[in-house]
C-alpha cells in the first residue's frame, strides 16, 4: 500500500492568515494534534496543538512559522515510510506530496495502524508464537520445517533485534488456531517460546477434565 492511496478526505490544510483560535477549534473538531499549513499549493509545514496553546488566540499562523514541523512523504512512498515519520516525529497527521512538491492531502495515524494490522496479519485467521533466540540461531528454513512438520504454515514472520540483551525476537503467524503441538515442537528443539496465542487443545482438555471432576463431586 502506497501513501497516495491512504489520503484522508476529512482533513483540510490551513493558511497563514488563519488565527490560532480558529485552528485550535479545527483540531478539536477533527480530533487531531497537528494540521498542515499551505500557501497556495505550497506546503509550508505542520503546526502542533501544543505550540498553539502557548500563544494568543488572535495570533496568525504567519507569525508562527518558526514552529512549523517540516515532515512529509511522497505519494509513491510505501506506507511504512509514513509509519516511521509518524513515530520519529510523534505526529498524528502526515502530509503527502506530489512530484511538484504540492500537497495532495494527509494520512491520519490511525489509518497507518490499520494498515500495520493488515501487514502483520493481526486480522487474519490463525495464531501467533513469539520466539526469542541468539541471532546466530536464526534460520527461516528451520522454523518453516518445524511448523510444517505439524501440518501448518507460517503466514507472517517479523523480527527485531534487541541490542541491550543481544537477542532476536521472532514473531510467527500460523495458519491454524490449535498450536499446542507446534509450541511443544519448538520447545523440544530448545527454542525459547516467550508467548503464544491460540486455541490450545491441552487447555480445552484440562477444562474438560475439571468439569468432569466437578460434576462427579456434585453427584
Amino acid at each position: 500500500m502506497f501513501c497516495g492511496q491512504l489520503i484522508s478526505s476529512d482533513v483540510n490544510a490551513r493558511s497563514l492568515g488563519d488565527s490560532v483560535g480558529f485552528v485550535l477549534a479545527q483540531m478539536e473538531e477533527l480530533k487531531v494534534e497537528h494540521l498542515p499549513v499551505v500557501e497556495g499549493d505550497k506546503y509550508l509545514g505542520l503546526i502542533a496543538e501544543d505550540d498553539l496553546q502557548d500563544t494568543g488566540t488572535d495570533t496568525l499562523l504567519s507569525e508562527m512559522q518558526d514552529y512549523f514541523i517540516h515532515s512529509s512523504v511522497q505519494v509513491n512512498d510505501y506506507f511504512l515510510v509514513a509509519v516511521k515519520i509518524a513515530h520519529v516525529m510523534q505526529i498524528d497527521i502526515i502530509p503527502v506530496m506530489n512530484e511538484k512538491k504540492e500537497m495532495e492531502g494527509v494520512i491520519r495515524r490511525d489509518r497507518l495502524f490499520r494498515e500495520l494490522a493488515h501487514l502483520t496479519g493481526a486480522e487474519e485467521y490463525g495464531s501467533m508464537i513469539v520466539l526469542e533466540m541468539e541471532q546466530k540461531d536464526y534460520s527461516v528454513g528451520n522454523l518453516n520445517r518445524l511448523v510444517e512438520s505439524n501440518d501448518a504454515i507460517i503466514t507472517q514472520l517479523n523480527t527485531w533485534f534487541d541490542k541491550s540483551v543481544n537477542t532476536l525476537t521472532v514473531v510467527l503467524r500460523i495458519n491454524k488456531e490449535e498450536i499446542s503441538d507446534i509450541v511443544a515442537t519448538f520447545q523440544r528443539h530448545d527454542y525459547t517460546v516467550r508467548y503464544y496465542l491460540g486455541e490450545e487443545l491441552f487447555r480445552n482438555e484440562l477444562q474438560s477434565n475439571l468439569d468432569h471432576l466437578m460434576n462427579y463431586l456434585n453427584i
